[in-house]
């Protein structure tokens, strides 16, 4: 089974730049929560809590007066904190099991309102290496379980950071792509993305014909879905090139 190696570091640089260009980036804070202003030729502001750690991002007009900005921050001060609330509970599921790497302190987890805590977890290339031989270890017998059980076999499994998705699936030419991330989390979810990935070799969508064959091969997919959707997805940090 061949495997890519670490992923690449997306690179920023070369992107056009369009009528909402960023013009200046200032740092507030607003009743002790750090708040990143970026001013743009915007006609309105937008509030944004960026997970995993809870960045708080106003985009605003250029010549958006500061003091309508912290009004703007103030007003939204309840969902600000209901977001964050979530956000660390998700944290801390993300790690929580005694089947996780033990690498990966419980203090990974954690956040500061003031920002990200010292020990938080962050992907480096040691995490990344770790990530990537966990995965490597456990695909060989789950591949031997999972292959006669699904009916059909992945021709290339690609292991890879990723924004938003645990996995994913080309079925003409049968590649599926794995979150690096699997591999320092509860062993359990790493086979549910696997078998759900490799359903998709038959099903394209997430349909009737899908359900029924995932629930013949995993009868608790459902509830491992469901786990798998209340944990953060760490995303590897942008350079630019």
């Amino acid at each position: 089974m061949p495997f890519r190696n670490l992923p690449r570091a997306r690179s920023l640089a070369g992107r056009s730049t369009s009528p909402h260009a960023l013009i200046s980036r200032e740092v507030i804070t607003v009743d002790g929560v750090q708040v990143s202003v970026l001013r743009k030729k915007n006609r309105n502001m937008y509030l944004r809590v960026k997970p995993p750690y809870g960045a708080v991002e106003v985009t605003a007009p250029a010549r958006m007066p500061q003091q309508d900005i912290v009004r703007f921050v103030r007003e939204r001060r309840a969902w600000i904190d209901e977001v964050l609330r979530k956000m660390a509970a998700a944290r801390s599921r993300t790690f929580a099991s005694p089947n996780v790497d033990p690498d990966v302190p419980v203090s990974a987890v954690s956040m500061q309102r003031e920002g990200t805590a010292e020990g938080a977890f962050s992907w480096n290339e040691q995490s990344l290496e770790r990530a990537r031989q966990s995965i490597e270890r456990q695909l060989p017998a789950l591949l031997r379980k999972w292959e006669p059980v699904i009916g059909r076999a992945p021709s290339k499994i690609t292991l890879r950071t990723m924004s938003s998705r645990w996995g994913s699936c080309t079925p003409k030419t049968a590649r599926i792509r794995l979150n690096l991330q699997l591999g320092l989390m509860d062993p359990k979810y790493l086979e549910y993305v696997l078998v759900h990935e490799m359903v998709h070799l038959w099903e394209h969508g997430h349909g009737a014909g899908f359900q029924a064959r995932m629930t013949d091969a995993l009868p608790n997919w459902k509830e491992l879905r469901r786990e798998l959707n209340t944990c953060t997805i760490f995303e590897v940090p942008q350079v630019r090139g």
